[in-house]
């Protein structure tokens, strides 16, 4: 046997034999596997048994240590102001989180943004948006540095990122399921940015989410429970956000943005979040979307309370320049 048979050993014994990793054996282990040094069946195997009981936060901290060890230098050394993995895709609702950003960037601030595609999924994924609406995206690190000094902002595939990483995440075509690279990727912070939001699907995933940054000794993360799994609020419900501000965990309640439940888009069109920026069109939803997204990276950014953040929020939406950006070359 080699030394990656251990790790499979040990959390698929049973829910009585079998344990969690620490933190250490995490951090092998997943060196290991991205190094490839474990048997194709290996992988398979490892990563679907922690896909059944779900990671700790312990392993999830030993992962995304192996994971950064695989992220370019010339991109991990960037260091933009702000972090967002967007991973899940769109099926019910347009990316509005990209309206947020934008009215960041007007603010001066420097967002990268990653994601990749996952095989034979049928979500909106952010490289498409990019592509429709004409906004930057990153081939290289050269690319991340222009497309940052120029715009404020870009999105880079994670297989120019993380080629590792972004090879586990392919792998749903073989399995059919999502494997735990999915929140590694969430976490990577490839760019070195000094603060990072994410956004989960599953409960207790945010909480988890700013536990796992703590260990790793990661500062200014923060993590919600977003729309369809992405780094978005859903306005038709209240949410809590995770923040680590330096070493310490708060738990931060917003209210629910919009009195009831809006009708979904039959059809998501990429075309709508040019027109609401421009004011050509009214999107009750997507508006509120925009402002408490935008409230909540600035909980995360400007350490304001979610009041204040939802007032400042929409000042800054109301007062953005309405240019439309398809000026952006890509």
């Amino acid at each position: 046997m080699n030394e990656f048979s251990q790790f499979i050993k040990i959390i698929g014994k049973g829910k009585r034999a079998g344990r969690y990793l620490t933190q250490q054996e995490a951090f092998r282990a997943f060196t290991l596997l991205l190094s490839r040094q474990a048997e194709p069946e290996q992988v398979g195997a490892f990563l679907m048994l922690l896909r059944m009981r779900e990671e700790s936060a312990e392993e999830l901290a030993g992962f995304v240590q192996a994971s950064r060890h695989f992220t370019k230098p010339n991109i991990a050394s960037i260091q933009a102001d702000l972090d967002l993995g967007c991973y899940a895709g769109k099926r019910r609702h347009l990316p509005w989180f990209v309206l947020a950003v934008l009215c960041l960037v007007q603010s001066g601030r420097k967002v990268f943004l990653h994601g990749c595609t996952e095989p034979e999924s049928q979500r909106l994924y952010l490289n498409r948006v990019f592509q429709e609406l004409g906004l930057p995206i990153a081939h290289c690190a050269a690319d991340v540095r222009t497309q940052l000094q120029d715009y404020g902002f870009t999105y880079c595939d994670l297989r120019i990122c993380n080629p590792e990483l972004h090879r586990l995440i392919q792998m749903r075509e073989l399995f059919g399921l999502r494997s735990p690279a999915n929140t590694l990727a969430r976490m990577l912070n490839p760019s070195g940015a000094q603060h990072s939001f994410h956004g989960v699907f599953h409960k207790h995933f945010d909480e988890r989410h700013v536990k796992t940054a703590q260990l790793i000794g990661d500062a200014n993360v923060s993590c919600i429970r977003g729309e369809g799994g992405e780094v978005e609020v859903n306005p038709e419900r209240p949410f809590d956000q995770f923040i680590l501000d330096g070493t310490e965990i708060r738990k931060l309640a917003f209210p629910a943005l919009l009195d009831k439940w809006q009708v979904k888009p039959k059809v998501l069109d990429c075309q709508e979040l040019l027109q609401l920026w421009t004011g050509n069109t009214h999107s009750v939803y997507g508006e509120q979307a925009v402002t408490g997204t935008l409230a909540s990276m600035l909980v995360l950014l400007d350490e304001l309370t979610p009041l204040a953040a939802i007032e400042g929020a929409k000042s800054i939406w109301q007062s953005r320049n309405k240019r439309p950006f398809d000026f952006f070359d890509n």
